[in-house]
């Protein structure tokens, strides 16, 4: 979709775009800490166990059982929360493109409030005048597309029926920040998911209406975002998925979140939705689908781009091209919600611990959390999902013994059988699917 001069310089001035100097100003902040002693990546190599303790205010609690090179939860903290429109409390990392993360304890919701769902927009967001509901339309077409058509948003409602799920969003990099040598990218450290209910159409049901061809392999999106460059012929992104994945019933085309509109920044008013599957791969602003008799080769589809190593590589490892696979079902993960993490907490008294946690495939059997850096774990009590692809709810009660720095650590295990690891994966050169155990900070006084 073409845009005249005057449009773009719109969509470069949007809402989101009026935060430049706060921005900014978080940008030199984020670069004062890293020139701090005590950085989250490298304090540990220079500072004796009695100057951390200081740091962290308080004698360290299991201090014996803690990892070598770990750094505290209470001082590994994300960015300083400031202003998006229509979101409260997010975290900026970026203004062009804009990316936001949600502060874990904001997370404590079931079904995630709009207001608190992650932003990672990879191009200019369309201007508000551009997102009409009344006006969009959405073309399927391709080499494997039997019919080619253009549907509006009203055809789409009104042909197709209705699903609403609650379903997992989370950025392949969400934990990034963790891995060093540090990857390049925006340093997410757990606040890029979120999981809301999405009202939509299945994605099958409208590509069947087009028609799919025999030698189908793949789907591929484009939005109607802008390229950073201002490029109109340029996509700032074009994911897919194989077909396989498109064709499930939990793959949707959604036009709302928790019953309303979904949020401009996240999508509206038409984006895709694939369970299980990183969000780089669920299109905002959806415009056109293509039918692929191959695998989709759209822009942030090949090189590095939502890669992993096919093996695995030591830190710091510079890898082919033609050795990374492209990422697909997620890893499994939990993220503690409650309490905040830094708080103090009167000693011997019961302590309330909850979160969520949920996997690329299957689900959730147990979660385990930790008092003393995972020397030894107690069994929370973990809910079913609402449904699948929808994140569990787990919770527990702790009583902190001593007076003291403590640590809450929190590990899933789902029912393919696989466990979070104690604090790092595999180290990757775009620092993808860091799913080690969320760790939060705790003072009994």
């Amino acid at each position: 979709m073409k845009k005249s001069e005057s449009q773009r310089s719109q969509t470069q001035t949007s809402p989101h775009e009026l935060h430049v100097q706060d921005a900014a100003r978080a940008s030199r902040q984020a670069g004062e800490r890293d020139k701090d002693p005590l950085n989250r990546r490298g304090f540990l190599s220079r500072l004796s166990l009695a100057s951390i303790t200081a740091a962290v205010g308080a004698e360290i609690v299991f201090a014996d059982k803690m990892p070598a090179g770990l750094i505290p939860a209470a001082l590994a903290q994300g960015a300083e929360p400031m202003s998006i429109a229509g979101k409260d409390g997010l975290s900026i990392f970026n203004n062009r493109p804009l990316v936001a993360e949600t502060p874990a304890h904001l997370l404590d919701d079931e079904i995630t409030p709009a207001k608190y769902l992650f932003v990672r927009n990879n191009g200019l967001s369309p201007a508000p005048e551009l997102l009409d509901p009344a006006k969009w339309t959405l073309e399927i077409a391709g080499e494997s597309c039997e019919k080619p058509v253009t549907l509006t948003l009203n055809e789409l409602k009104q042909k197709f029926k209705h699903h609403t799920l609650q379903m997992v969003l989370e950025c392949a990099g969400n934990g990034r920040s963790e891995f060093n040598p540090p990857a390049t990218g925006n340093q997410w450290t757990t606040g890029g998911v979120g999981c809301p209910t999405w009202t939509g159409v299945r994605l099958r049901d409208v590509l069947e209406h087009a028609g799919i061809k025999s030698d189908a392999v793949y789907i591929g999106y484009y939005g109607a975002d802008l390229h950073l460059s201002g490029d109109v012929k340029k996509s700032s992104i074009s994911r897919g998925v194989p077909i396989k994945k498109a064709l499930e019933n939990e793959s949707l085309l959604v036009f709302a979140m928790n019953g309303q509109d979904i949020p401009m920044e996240n999508g509206a008013p038409l984006r895709l939705m694939f369970g299980g599957w990183p969000a780089s791969t669920c299109g905002k602003w959806v415009k056109k689908i293509v039918i692929r008799d191959r695998e989709h080769d759209g822009e942030k589809m090949t090189g590095h781009s939502y890669r992993m190593p096919r093996y695995p590589v030591a830190p710091g490892t510079k890898v082919p091209a033609e050795d990374m696979v492209i990422i697909e079902t997620m890893p499994v993960k939990s993220l503690i919600t409650l309490p905040k993490s830094g708080i103090t907490h009167p000693v011997s008294e019961e302590l309330t611990v909850r979160g969520h946690a949920w996997t690329g495939e299957g689900d959730i059997r147990e979660v385990h959390v930790s008092l003393d850096f995972g020397s030894t774990w107690q069994k929370a009590e973990v809910r079913a999902p609402a449904n699948r692809y929808a994140w569990q709810h787990w919770s527990t009660t702790l009583r902190l013994t001593k007076k003291g720095y403590y640590e809450i650590w929190a590990r899933a295990l789902d029912s393919r059988g696989h466990s979070q690891p104690m604090v790092l994966p595999g180290w990757n050169p775009e620092g993808y699917l860091n799913n080690s155990c969320h760790r939060i900070a705790i003072q009994a006084v």
